[in-house]
């Protein structure tokens, strides 16, 4: 069995103040919505575990009244940060559930395929991420004002989500991510942690996140070609 865990419960400040970026309309849909869609769409996917902020729980309810997913799905609150979310996400799974495949509610353009891939590819490795390769040259910088050195953007990769494991290899990461009372920006740093082998799934079609107001048209022509 295959759950998704999407990601929900962010506060989204690079929006700006006030301003729900998951509840925001583009392409006919609230942001959301195209993604919970994506993993109910998605034949490898058997359940749907959507982790939301606490006092949302209404909202969501609201829009599965509109939108009327296919398959099961659980609403559990966040928690402090994202990986404390991730956690609340992991223990609400079904039983019986032997892959995670972890998605951010922001990320509304991945495609059937690449989540099938990463999937697949974590069944058969134990964790693996979709990622973009790098293609713009790379400085790294100290103090934000001067460059220090050139990185080689050959040996470098874009995370994205999907991000899915075997249930008791992200448990146990993120069991001990908690236990060394670490901050992790990603599920599979958490992987890199305990040793964990993590398989690239390259993208091949755009897999944009909506972070900024700027990022927004670019995520409805994405939305509209792949409509």
């Amino acid at each position: 069995m295959t759950t998704a865990i999407i990601v929900a419960a962010g506060k989204g400040t690079r929006m700006g103040p006030n301003m729900d970026k998951l509840f925001l309309e583009i392409a006919g849909k609230p942001v959301v919505v195209h993604a919970w869609q994506r993993f109910d769409a998605a034949a490898c996917i058997d359940e749907v575990v959507l982790v939301v902020r606490d006092g949302t729980q209404s909202a969501f309810q609201e829009l599965a009244s509109r939108f009327r997913p296919g398959k099961k799905f659980h609403l559990v609150a966040g928690g402090m940060e994202r990986q404390d979310s991730v956690w609340n996400g992991i223990e609400a799974v079904s039983d019986g559930t032997e892959i995670v495949a972890i998605q951010d509610a922001a990320r509304p353009c991945t495609s059937e395929a690449l989540i099938s891939a990463t999937v697949t590819a974590a069944r058969e490795a134990g964790a693996a991420v979709a990622a973009w390769p790098v293609t713009d040259t790379i400085k790294e910088s100290e103090d934000g004002q001067w460059i220090r050195r050139t990185l080689d953007r050959s040996r470098l990769w874009a995370v994205q989500t999907p991000q899915a494991f075997r249930l008791d290899i992200i448990r146990h990461a993120l069991s001990e991510v908690r236990r060394r009372r670490l901050l992790v920006t990603d599920d599979t740093a958490a992987c890199e942690l305990i040793g964990q082998p993590v398989r690239l799934v390259a993208s091949v079609e755009p897999n944009p996140k909506v972070t900024r107001p700027e990022d927004l048209p670019y995520v409805e022509m994405v939305l509209k070609r792949h409509a």
